[in-house]
């Protein structure tokens, strides 16, 4: 599934083509373009779709939306588990715990 997320702008790169900014979802921070609301301040809240910014949101609503999403299960159904992200852009790989078999080596 594929939503449109309210985020909160916490960076804004004025000199890239087009216009992005850094978007923070409750915790998770992806990059967004920011054309289509050229002129949002860092602290104010978007609407993010498919990577674009599509319109402001009041943060009492933004906020409102991301508590369901989070309590639906919703924002990591589309984030993923923030932690294991940070891993694979590290390049690092998670290890499973080793399970017990139940047919040791002898």
């Amino acid at each position: 599934m594929c939503l449109a997320v309210p985020g909160k702008v916490v960076a804004i790169d004025d000199s890239a083509d087009p216009l992005t900014g850094l978007i923070d979802f409750g915790g998770v921070q992806k990059q967004a373009c920011l054309e289509y609301v050229s002129d949002v301040k860092v602290g104010e809240y978007v609407i993010v779709h498919v990577g674009f910014a599509l319109q402001r949101l009041d943060e009492e609503s933004a906020l409102a939306s991301l508590k369901l999403f989070e309590e639906l299960g919703l924002l990591e159904e589309e984030f993923g588990d923030a932690w294991e992200q940070a891993a694979e852009e590290a390049g690092a790989t998670a290890v499973a715990a080793p399970q017990d078999s139940g047919s040791e080596a002898r």
